[in-house]
């Protein structure tokens, strides 16, 4: 080849080794600088148009038969919040809030910035926060357009971008009253795209992720719920691709399921746990757990697991010693309540 002729022909040894000339040299480097650049280029284009899901995207979703079974909103006036619970008004549009409850056990607590299913609203957890709190967790439930007391209508192509706004807005309010525990980020159901979502696009501002009854794959989904989104030509890539962004995510995250989950079927927790990129990460299957009884079912254990995970996930855990001196602690107080 001329190139490699040239090459050859210009090619010396020097104290018997070879010497290529300085603009050769220079030509190689800015030769391999260009590439790698362009491969980074095209690595960060690429990890962009899959993890983050354009709201243009999602404007193919905003029509009546697949708004009407995605989402189910409740329009109910704001009641009284629980003792030790407050209402956080989040200003996501002009003229769009989207309404929060705090359960707070302790400033210095680890806080759960928690998205619900889509047929739920705040006072149903006003029972299920202060359960959080007995585990010394704050629980933090967020609303969606047009759910509970918010305003506005829910569309898919602001669900993302309202979740999104909404984490930072709590972020912002929880360090202006001096709430210092570390943050994770909670999706059930419906939920948990945008749980996803907010842990993948902020994942350092995160501690961890955890998801309830989440799914990986939206057009099998939609099938279950009655709509053929595919028929639509709607693909994967345009939905809220759930799998592809949990795939980026390398903070500790956990999994819970139903085992006997009718709606969103168990394959897609394993499909979730399965693409997870977090070294610390586990699937939690609850036995004869359906998508809405897994609480029901597992009863105290479902936030002590959750508080264990996320001591395991903040280094906080406490060794043998001390869980042996709570177990003891335990047995004295039983014996106690027995004798009495």
């Amino acid at each position: 080849m001329p190139g490699t002729a040239s090459l050859h022909k210009t090619n010396r040894r020097v104290h018997g080794r070879l010497c290529i000339p300085e603009h050769f040299c220079k030509g190689v480097v800015l030769l391999v600088i260009s590439t790698l650049l362009f491969i980074e280029n095209t690595r960060v284009l690429a990890q962009q148009s899959t993890i983050q899901t354009p709201q243009l995207l999602l404007t193919l979703m905003d029509r009546p038969e697949i708004t009407n079974v995605l989402f189910h909103p409740v329009q109910v006036a704001r009641n009284t919040p629980p003792q030790g619970a407050v209402d956080i008004d989040v200003s996501v549009a002009e003229d769009v809030t989207i309404a929060c409850r705090l359960y707070s056990a302790d400033p210095t607590a680890p806080t759960i910035v928690f998205f619900h299913g889509n047929g739920e609203i705040i006072p149903d957890y006003d029972t299920i926060g202060p359960m959080y709190v007995r585990e010394r967790l704050n629980f933090l439930v967020t609303e969606y357009r047009g759910y509970g007391w918010s305003t506005g209508m829910p569309l898919t192509s602001t669900l993302l971008p309202d979740s999104n706004t909404v984490f930072l807005s709590l972020r912002q309010w929880l360090s202006d009253h001096a709430y210092t525990g570390p943050l994770f980020v909670m999706g059930r159901s419906l939920g948990s795209a945008c749980a996803i979502d907010v842990a993948v696009n902020h994942s350092e501002l995160v501690d961890g992720l955890i998801i309830e009854s989440g799914f990986a794959k939206t057009l099998p989904l939609a099938v279950v719920l009655g709509v053929d989104l595919a028929q639509l030509g709607i693909s994967e890539e345009q939905t809220f691709n759930n799998s592809a962004k949990i795939a980026t995510f390398t903070k500790p995250t956990y999994i819970l399921h139903g085992q006997y989950d009718q709606l969103i079927q168990l394959w897609q927790a394993e499909t979730l746990h399965a693409q997870c990129d977090a070294k610390q990460k586990e699937l939690q299957v609850v036995p004869r757990a359906d998508h809405n009884s897994i609480i029901a079912v597992a009863g105290p254990l479902y936030f002590q697991e959750i508080r264990k995970f996320i001591e395991k996930a903040t280094g906080t855990a406490p060794d043998w010693r001390e869980l042996r001196r709570q177990f003891k602690a335990r047995q004295k107080q039983a014996a106690e309540n027995h004798d009495r």
